[in-house]
């Protein structure tokens, strides 16, 4: 693999993370998408300070967020994929099932 195709790969990982990341900030209600500013824990970030994909401080939140939505609305969402990240402790599979399940979400919402 030549040099131009690992960086067109990491340019297209780091793009996935801050799509990812802002679908997770603007599900938290958290966001402002045309501001640019993302709020978190009382504090302001910018996009490329989002830190859901990388920091259990501020992946777990989400997690519980979906969960306790989930039970508040007695809604029939399947979460069988964030579960079984959470029960793995890997980060990435983390970051991953809650990146798809708010993308089903507001798909169905």
């Amino acid at each position: 693999m030549d040099l131009r195709s690992k960086d067109a790969i990491e340019s297209s990982k780091q793009h996935d993370i801050e799509m990812g990341n802002i679908l997770i900030a603007e599900f938290m209600q958290k966001g402002s998408k045309s501001l640019g500013i993302y709020d978190f824990d009382g504090c302001h970030y910018r996009l490329d300070e989002l830190k859901f994909h990388s920091s259990w401080d501020w992946l777990m939140p989400v997690a519980n967020e979906i969960i306790k939505s989930r039970d508040e609305q007695n809604a029939d969402w399947d979460l069988t994929d964030l579960k079984y990240a959470l029960q793995t402790t890997n980060i990435e599979l983390v970051y991953k099932a809650v990146v798809e399940f708010i993308k089903e979400y507001n798909q169905n919402n």
